[in-house]
C-alpha cells in the first residue's frame, strides 16, 4: 500500500512477511472480548508499530503472538497467527523463543535482585552455541548500551528506569532473536531517553537485521522510527499504512499527534469517521 488505508478483514500479505496475524479474537475469563478481528503483518527486517491509547488492545495483541495470554486467563478464540508460515497458537512461549520470537514486557520486569550482567545472561538460557558466542553477544549488547557496561555489577533494582529498559531489551537480544515484540518502550521515561532507546532500536534493525513489532502510545516518536503502522481502537485495527503516510494523514494528526485546537479525540466519537467505518457498528 502506498498510503494510509482503512483496515479490512485481512492484513496485507507479502512474500517477506515473517509474522501474519489474521482476524484474531481474544477473550479473557471466557467472557471479556478484548480483540475483535485484529489482522496485521510484520515483514522481515522492518520496524512495525502498533499504535493506540491505553486499553486499545496493543499489549493483548503482543501477548497473543507470544502465547503469554494463558497466564492471565486469556485465549485466542478465533483467527490464526503464523510465524514463517507455521501456526504458532499451540506452541509454548519457550518454543517461540527458540524460533526467534521474544517479547520485552511492558514495565521492563528485570530481576531486581540480580546484577545487570546477570539479567543479561538469563536471556541466553535457551542457547546451545557455546559460551564464546554468548560472550561475543554480551559485548555486542554493551556496545549498543554503554550505560549497561558501566552498571554491569549493579543490582538491577537500584538502576534507573531507562537503564532497566535498556537491560530488558539487551536481555532479549542475548537470545539471538529474529523478531522482538517490544511493549511500550517509552513508558515512564524522559523524552531524551525515549529518543536514545528508539535510536538504538533503529540501529539494531539496520545493523543486526532484528525485526521489531512495537506497541506504543507515543504515536509521534513511533511513527518517526517505524516503517509501517497499525492504529488500534477498542480492540480493532482502524487504520494502517506506511509510517510516513500515517504521519501526514489529517485524522492521525488530529486524533493522535495533537495537531488540533480541539485537542485529542477518539475516532469513534466523530460522526464523519463513523460514516466512513460503518462496519465498526
Amino acid at each position: 500500500m502506498t498510503e494510509a488505508t482503512l483496515q479490512t478483514d485481512a492484513a496485507p500479505l507479502a512474500e517477506d512477511d515473517l509474522l501474519v496475524v489474521s482476524n484474531i479474537e481474544v477473550i479473557y475469563n471466557h467472557v471479556i472480548l478484548v480483540l475483535k478481528g485484529v489482522s496485521l503483518s510484520v515483514p522481515k527486517g522492518g520496524i512495525t508499530a502498533l499504535l493506540g491509547g491505553n486499553g486499545a488492545g496493543k499489549t493483548t495483541t503482543l501477548k497473543a503472538i507470544s502465547n503469554l495470554l494463558h497466564s492471565e486467563r486469556g485465549e485466542v478464540t478465533k483467527g490464526s497467527i503464523h510465524y514463517r508460515n507455521e501456526k504458532t497458537t499451540e506452541l509454548m512461549p519457550a518454543d517461540l523463543v527458540k524460533k526467534g520470537v521474544i517479547q520485552v514486557m511492558e514495565g521492563r520486569h528485570c530481576f531486581e535482585h540480580l546484577t545487570i550482567e546477570e539479567n543479561l545472561m538469563t536471556g541466553a538460557y535457551t542457547r546451545r552455541d557455546g559460551s564464546a558466542k554468548v560472550r561475543d553477544d554480551l559485548e555486542m549488547v554493551y556496545n549498543y548500551f554503554p550505560r549497561l557496561r558501566d552498571r554491569r555489577k549493579s543490582q538491577a533494582g537500584y538502576t534507573s528506569g531507562g537503564e532497566q529498559q535498556m537491560c530488558a531489551i539487551g536481555r532479549a537480544l542475548m537470545s539471538r532473536p529474529e523478531t522482538v515484540l517490544l511493549d511500550e518502550p517509552s513508558m515512564g521515561l524522559a523524552p531524551q531517553l525515549v529518543e536514545e532507546i528508539f535510536g538504538i532500536v533503529k540501529d539494531l534493525n539496520e545493523k543486526e537485521n532484528v525485526t521489531f513489532l512495537l506497541a506504543e502510545q507515543n504515536t509521534n516518536v513511533a511513527l518517526r522510527f517505524a516503517h509501517y503502522g497499525y492504529i488500534l481502537e477498542s480492540g480493532r485495527v482502524v487504520m494502517d499504512g506506511p509510517a510516513a503516510d500515517l504521519r501526514e494523514n489529517p485524522d492521525v494528526k488530529e486524533f493522535y499527534l495533537g495537531m488540533s485546537e480541539e485537542g485529542r479525540k477518539s475516532y469513534r466519537n466523530v460522526r464523519s469517521y463513523r460514516r466512513r467505518k460503518r462496519w465498526l457498528g
